[in-house]
């Protein structure tokens, strides 16, 4: 059996970045980057944007050049997945049968696609990894017609690029409204008028109850022609072999300030962690984004190397859709006030959400520097008039005392 004095499970943004912060930070043990896929570490952002466009070829995808992992002494072991962990013996079990022994371990698995529960949810592709994406690149070869199953964020981009790719496209919600678990209704419905706009068949409150080569059949009995369809409807924390350790947690791992599990030994970081937030009023979430993975990454890296420093970053998200570029800052959970700044008709404006007159989020639109200054007053948690932050003729700065 091999050892290794820091295994990381996860080749994605939280487990790249762990293995190169933790040489970074001079540790000189031995480390092991382990993951399921064949590929090196690359960026995930990309694939339901320029990737699936065809924009950016798999070299541009990586995180750093092939070279980079040896010259560092990183092992990769790609290609295995690990099923199982013995926190008493510091040891990994791989679906392979071979079993790799650890000092520490850092658990980056991130997540799996939530499947559909109805018939024939096998039918549909999923964007998650670049292969998933390889093989509905493939399939989009002959399609005309695609139903995109899902109005997040992925399911938002993947929209767009279809569109530019000249096919015809029916989102498919199953709430009253898109991204209504990350925004507020005024950038939903922005969002909403734009996809239409741009020739999308958007259709809200619309569940899917089967999906057959040709056609996907809604709760209403309404059958939608289509070539193929496309399910982003968000994540399951990949957890599994930590928590049947014993690892307290459930969706996805508990993790305390530090990134540390409840168990001896391992930390666990990226969206797989499920950590108490001051961002969310101190509610345990999870953060699906690569802010959270590189942010707990260095957290977990610090903790190792005997320089704890608590996780504290304020959330932050980004996606482009069309000419659009949307940039979040801070968590709208729990708000009692939206202010809008600038004008939606005109593109650029951003949404300010407010909780007790403080400003704990802001949504930008095409509207970088309300981002960059509004992600301060969210970090210092600025009390603001409500007439002050809707006069855009006044930035943000200018505000704070």
């Amino acid at each position: 059996m091999r050892h290794f004095d820091v295994a990381i499970v996860g080749t994605g943004h939280g487990g790249a970045q762990a293995a190169i912060q933790l040489r970074q930070l001079g540790f000189a043990g031995t480390i092991a980057l382990i993951g399921r896929e064949p590929d090196l570490p690359y960026e995930r952002p990309p694939l339901s944007k320029d990737y699936l466009a065809g924009e950016r070829n798999y070299d541009r995808l990586l995180m750093r050049p092939p070279g980079f992992w040896g010259e560092r002494g990183i092992e990769l072991l790609t290609g295995r997945e690990v099923v199982r962990v013995d926190p008493e013996a510091r040891r990994l079990g791989c679906l392979d049968g071979e079993d790799v022994g650890y000092g520490h371990l850092i658990w980056a698995a991130g997540g799996e696609p939530k499947r559909l529960a109805c018939p024939g949810a096998e039918l549909a592709h999923a964007i998650r990894s670049r292969a998933d994406v390889d093989r509905l690149r493939e399939s989009l070869r002959t399609a005309r017609r695609v139903a995109v199953i899902g109005g997040g964020y992925i399911g938002l981009e993947t929209a767009a690029v279809l569109r530019k790719l000249g096919k015809e496209v029916v989102l498919l919600e199953a709430l009253d409204r898109v991204l209504a678990r990350v925004a507020g209704e005024p950038l939903s419905r922005f969002v909403e008028a734009r996809h239409r706009a741009e020739g999308v068949d958007v259709r809200l409150a619309a569940t899917v109850a089967a999906i057959e080569k040709g056609a996907v059949t809604l709760a209403s009995g309404e059958a939608l022609a289509c070539d193929l369809a496309v399910a982003g409807i968000g994540i399951d924390a990949a957890a599994a072999p930590l928590l049947a350790a014993g690892a307290d947690g459930g969706n996805g791992v508990t993790v305390d300030a530090f990134c540390r599990t409840s168990l001896g030994g391992i930390s666990a970081v990226g969206d797989c962690a499920l950590h108490a937030s001051r961002w969310a009023g101190g509610a345990a979430i999870r953060l699906e984004s690569v802010q959270n993975a590189h942010d707990m990454a260095a957290v977990a890296a610090r903790d190792l190397i005997g320089r704890p420093r608590p996780y504290e970053a304020v959330p932050w998200f980004w996606s482009n859709q069309y000419d659009l570029r949307l940039q979040s800052v801070g968590l709208w959970l729990g708000h009692d006030e939206i202010v809008t700044r600038g004008d939606p008709a005109t593109g650029g404006f951003s949404l300010v959400y407010l909780a007790g007159g403080r400003v704990i989020a802001l949504d930008c639109v095409n509207s970088t520097r309300d981002y960059a200054q509004g992600r301060k007053l969210v970090e210092q948690g600025e009390r603001l008039a409500a007439a002050d932050l809707a006069d855009a003729s006044r930035q943000l700065k200018q505000l704070v005392p």
